[in-house]
């Protein structure tokens, strides 16, 4: 983010979004950004990463949105898709339970890692409403200007096609439906899988299975739930 040649955006998110880039709020953080690696800080992810939800998702493939907070604080797990973790690095607790519940609605045995770039690939964008964090200190970026951005995703994907399906896990998710036309999309919601809530309605709420029925119904092809070893 401090330095544009680095970030490559996917040409159909940079066609859709490219008016935001010119807004104030992004130059403000832009240079907050720039401020925090001035002062030795550790931002997650790393800036080639930042933007990985969309350049694995394409707009035109986007057919599930997940929303996520912000990225994982811990050095080398945040690569870009929110729940998801970098190979080698341990399953966070929020995603073990993600794999229960895929497990118990799909009988989907629990992956071995925690890499969801199988998910964003087949056109499950994974976004962080957040989208960088400092190391060590959970949501350090909040309401610098991110959510503005992403706002402006959500928008553009609720109105760029019919038949998406959205899943909004948890309060902070849920406070964007005003943004999604549930006319139009499937929006599903439940408690955050965190393991504060996750037995309060997370596991049992058969998302997976719901999300691969619509997007049948409406001519598409299911996702596959399943990771590949990697």
């Amino acid at each position: 983010m401090t330095d544009d040649d680095r970030i490559k955006l996917e040409p159909s998110w940079k066609h859709a979004l490219r008016a935001e880039f010119d807004q104030p709020y992004m130059h403000e953080l832009r240079e907050f950004l720039r401020q925090e690696h001035a002062a030795g800080k550790e931002i997650y992810p790393p800036g080639p990463l930042i933007f990985s939800a969309l350049n694995s998702t394409p707009l035109d493939q986007v057919k599930v949105v997940i929303l996520g907070q912000d990225p994982y604080h811990g050095p080398g797990q945040a690569h870009g898709l929110c729940f998801s973790v970098q190979p080698g690095v341990p399953t966070p607790p929020s995603l073990v339970n993600i794999y229960k519940e895929l497990q118990r609605d799909l009988n989907i045995a629990i992956p071995t890692h925690g890499y969801l770039q199988h998910w964003a690939n087949q056109g499950v964008l994974m976004l962080n409403t957040t989208m960088t964090v400092e190391r060590a200190n959970a949501a350090s970026h909040a309401k610098k200007g991110w959510q503005f951005f992403t706002d402006r995703i959500i928008e553009v994907v609720n109105e760029h096609q019919n038949g998406l399906v959205f899943l909004l896990w948890g309060a902070h998710a849920q406070s964007k439906r005003s943004l999604i036309d549930p006319e139009k999309h499937l929006v599903l919601t439940s408690v955050h899988p965190s393991p504060l809530s996750a037995y309060r309605g997370f596991i049992g709420c058969g998302h997976f299975s719901r999300t691969n029925k619509f997007l049948e119904q409406n001519g598409q092809a299911p996702i596959d739930w399943t990771l590949p070893a990697l």
